[in-house]
């Protein structure tokens, strides 16, 4: 084997070889992960000296040129530093969960008089009905004493009808004059109406599973702890997911920040509140003056650097006790980057910042927003500079041969992105990573740039949600863009492949310009297939189910079927059971009781039953069950491999061709209807302890 290829064997031996029951999940071992991080630092630090000592040109290159190699490698340092950071940041992860275990036992066998109040705040603005009515229901469902917790609705655009909805259920309903400061506005005039010790404060789409409280409270037995953060997690696709229809292979772009990163800052008392799923304690908020602070957009960050000094801590408890909605578009994921870009870049410029008076150099690091500062910069140029080479002749390693490239920055590349596969098996997988940072670079570049020539006076925009969220069916800044730079690039292949024509004067650089080339080119063509919108699979999402229902026909035969999945708006039940293929049949679901069903049609092994539950108790019965107590309908990761695959086929236009379903009629049938009316009497005779007998098709 050649020299220049032993750095690669030994970094390939070394990720086969690792142990991967000690790196990631319930039975990680900090040594072990120590000690993966130290040797990927001495192969990067390698790599950097390397680098110093041996590329940057000196002299020998026009002005120009050596312009363009000392800012490629002023990114690089920057982005390596903030490597550095990442893999301290994952050498000293904690895991909150053991003391949430404890502490649930502890709570749940205290009398319900001797457990703090806790008001729970849901903010909203102008989402709809359909998805304020899951978290409010989900809010009810809460297992805390009824008297020790208050729910209340914070409604920043005093919509009447969402006062009568509130008032049917039980739940408070505030409001306040003007909408200064957005959400921290909107939640600071709570917090001066209301006197819990604690609060919970949810955003609109978020939906707290049954044990939240439980599982969280008992983290605030250290006085230190201002507020108990939860991770976002979600039940519906993000934009990439549902554009490359891989719903079940791929995860969120999120989960690397929120199962990893955040469990890793916790790890040195630098997790930070993110806005909804957080406990807040008010004893630490009154410290601070009793409301959130207002100078930046981002105001979840900012008043977790305002507890720090004052001696509060925010706690992370990794575990999915709250499941929200995802940005549904484009459109709506590149408002809510933007927004938050913004409000990490004016945190720059308050006396509550980072920079600000108080903080040790350690949380000043941390809290410096390199992320957004740093990766669509890194993009940017990883994306562009195959093009720019080939057309100027410059190199971005004047002197380094190919194997030099094989012997030093290859071994450091692998090693940085196979660190993070390892200890993020299920969060990160860099083809997804990097398509996801290039769609938002040309919203997040210009507001970034934006907010460092005027750091304030932008307008807050909501992440829209629902139907609001609706975007066009081409982004198509994102498909043009693309186009220009394949041309450019392939183009310049082209030249360069011309002994006659060359424009790069070092034939040595050609093959490491070429493969860089060809990488760039094919990132670019999965951006412009994710670029295009598709039609989600349906309005509602589903939920596995393990359950039977009971189906009554026209002629009132009765058949007893599993449920495979469930939604709020239908069920699938398996299709070699009897079950009609179409038309209007009663189903009686667990729980819920009997509702009218509409058989839409034979999807693969399943038939697909509409369902048309009412409001009241029977859709609150149906939301608590999907949304309250943790059924899991996320992703089923494959390997990066299958991953990085996946998203290649998708690209070449292999996509599953859907099942066309019948929609449900207007009329319902009369048999239905009577039945149905004589269930809902005999449900409210019942309700009254009244004596009735049952007549129909299924037994009372």
């Amino acid at each position: 084997m050649p020299d220049f290829l032993i750095p690669i064997a030994l970094v390939l031996a070394a990720f086969l070889l690792a142990p991967r029951h000690w790196l990631a999940g319930k039975g990680e071992r900090p040594f072990a992960t120590r000690l993966l991080m130290a040797a990927g630092t001495i192969v990067i630090a390698r790599y950097f000296w390397w680098r110093i000592t041996e590329t940057l040109p000196l002299g020998g290159v026009g002005f120009s040129e050596a312009v363009f190699c000392w800012t490629l490698f002023a990114i690089e340092t920057a982005v390596w530093i903030d490597t550095f950071i990442l893999f301290a940041l994952l050498a000293n992860k904690r895991d909150n969960s053991p003391a949430a275990d404890a502490s649930e036992i502890r709570l749940r066998a205290t009398p319900d008089g001797e457990l703090p109040t806790v008001d729970i705040f849901i903010a909203t603005y102008n989402e709809d009905l359909d998805i304020l009515e899951k978290t409010i229901v989900g809010a009810l469902a809460l297992e805390w004493p009824h008297d020790r917790r208050r729910i209340h609705v914070l409604d920043d655009s005093k919509r009447d009808w969402l006062k009568t909805y509130c008032a049917e259920k039980g739940v408070g309903y505030l409001t306040r004059n003007g909408n200064a400061h957005a959400k921290a506005g909107n939640i600071n005039a709570a917090i001066a109406r209301t006197d819990g010790d604690f609060f919970l404060v949810l955003d609109a789409d978020f939906v707290p599973q049954k044990n939240f409280l439980y599982r969280a409270m008992g983290l605030f037995d250290d006085p230190v702890v201002g507020i108990v953060q939860i991770p976002h997690s979600f039940y519906n696709a993000d934009p990439m997911q549902t554009n490359l229809q891989m719903r079940r292979k791929m995860p969120d772009d999120q989960r690397l920040f929120f199962d990893v990163i955040m469990a890793g800052r916790d790890g040195w008392n630098a997790a930070f509140c993110c806005g909804s799923n957080s406990i807040t304690r008010r004893s630490a908020i009154e410290a601070i003056g009793g409301g959130l602070p207002t100078g930046s957009i981002t105001e979840d960050i900012l008043l977790t650097l305002a507890l720090k000094r004052k001696g509060y801590t925010t706690r992370y408890l990794n575990e999915k006790l709250a499941i929200g909605l995802a940005p549904e578009s484009l459109s709506a994921l590149y408002i809510q980057r933007a927004r938050w870009a913004r409000g990490a870049i004016q945190m720059l410029f308050l006396k509550d910042g980072p920079f600000g008076p108080g903080l040790r150099l350690r949380d000043r690091i941390l809290f410096l927003p390199n992320h957004w500062l740093l990766q669509p910069l890194m993009v940017l140029v990883t994306l562009t500079t195959p093009a720019i080479c080939l057309w100027t002749g410059w190199s971005p390693l004047p002197t380094a041969s190919v194997e030099d490239v094989l012997g030093y920055q290859i071994p450091a590349l692998m090693t940085t992105l196979l660190t993070l596969r390892l200890l993020a098996p299920n969060g990160f997988f860099p083809l997804a990573a990097t398509v996801n940072t290039a769609m938002q670079i040309p919203r997040i570049l210009p507001t970034i740039i934006t907010t460092l020539i005027k750091p304030h006076g932008h307008a807050f925009r909501v992440t829209p949600k629902g139907g609001a969220a609706n975007g066009g069916a081409l982004d198509r800044t994102m498909i043009w863009a693309p186009v220009a730079l394949i041309l450019a690039t392939a183009l310049g292949l082209y030249i360069n492949g011309d002994i006659n024509n060359r424009i790069l004067r070092d034939s040595s650089q050609i093959p490491m310009i070429a493969f860089w080339a060809c990488v760039s080119m094919v990132i670019l063509t999965v951006i412009q297939v994710v670029a295009v919108a598709k039609p989600s699979d349906s309005t509602e999402e589903w939920f596995p189910y393990l359950g039977n229902c009971r189906i009554v026909n026209r002629d009132g035969s009765v058949l007893e079927t599993k449920i495979r999945a469930l939604s709020l708006g239908a069920v699938r039940v398996p299709a070699n059971t009897g079950i009609p293929v179409s038309g209007w049949i009663l189903i009686d679901l667990p729980e819920v009781g009997p509702v009218a069903g509409f058989a839409r049609g034979q999807d693969g092994d399943d038939i697909e039953i509409a369902l048309d539950v009412p409001a009241g108790a029977q859709r609150d019965t149906l939301l608590r069950m999907l949304f309250t107590r943790g059924l899991d309908n996320t992703t089923r990761t494959q390997d990066d491999a299958g991953i990085t695959f996946a998203m290649l086929r998708r690209t070449l236009g292999t996509r599953k061709q859907k099942v066309r379903l019948a929609q449900p009629s207007d009329t319902k049938p009369a048999w239905l209807v009577e039945y149905l009316d004589h269930m809902a009497i005999l449900t409210r005779c019942r309700s009254l302890n009244r004596d009735v007998t049952c007549s129909g098709w299924i037994e009372c």
